[in-house]
């Protein structure tokens, strides 16, 4: 996939109001292949909203999103299957963990799917992330910013054309966000992949070819 676009698109739940100043709602928007975008946006402005749209899960806007030209609401299941395995890799801001499963359980049912890292590639992200001794943790007993981290190595295990990360630092400090971003740029780079990144406050630390106000 090399582009994803949002043409006047806007969620249901703002129809007839006001109109926002926004580079996203109701706006032509292209996200190209290769390139950073940080998306900054205020609490309750929509930016959850859009990451569920572009992944499929909820459909409640108007206008358009498109896949390298084809509208999304056009997918069948299969196709969903495809874009998720090897288009867009998806760190949602509420992370989606399994609490009863172990840290490494988690990454696993992922890389499962994908068999994109090596079991050795795993458990050096879980050093690198500072959570190795939490591997066999269940995830209910861990904190939320160890929580991240497991949800931020699960992203990475997969091979991808867009990393779309809703506040992917959002539970973490400044040295584990340096870290993060050096992870995440090192793998866009070798696979060639945009980086999306969502945020309110807490940016993920990484030069961004254009930063967007929703």
């Amino acid at each position: 996939m090399h582009t994803i676009e949002l043409i006047n698109a806007l969620p249901a739940v703002f129809a007839g109001r006001e109109p926002v100043p926004s580079q996203v709602w109701q706006c032509p928007l292209k996200l190209q292949r290769g390139k950073r975008y940080l998306i900054v946006a205020e609490s309750g402005t929509g930016k959850s909203s859009m990451c569920s749209y572009i992944y499929g899960y909820r459909r409640d806007y108007s206008g358009t999103i498109a896949f390298d030209g084809t509208d999304i609401a056009t997918l069948g299941v299969p196709q969903w299957c495809q874009v998720r395995q090897t288009a867009i890799a998806y760190l949602p801001q509420e992370m989606r963990l399994f609490g009863e499963l172990t840290a490494l359980e988690n990454v696993q049912l992922k890389n499962r799917l994908t068999a994109h890292k090596t079991d050795d590639e795993i458990l050096d992200l879980f050093a690198r992330l500072g959570i190795a001794d939490k591997v066999l943790t269940p995830v209910a007993r861990l904190s939320i910013g160890q929580q991240q981290r497991v949800a931020i190595i699960r992203t990475l295990c997969q091979r991808t054309d867009f990393f779309l990360l809703d506040e992917p630092v959002s539970h973490l400090d400044q040295a584990n966000n340096s870290i993060v971003a050096g992870l995440f740029a090192a793998e866009a780079h070798r696979q060639g992949a945009a980086i999306v990144v969502t945020s309110v406050g807490n940016h993920l630390n990484l030069d961004y070819d254009e930063q967007l106000k929703m």
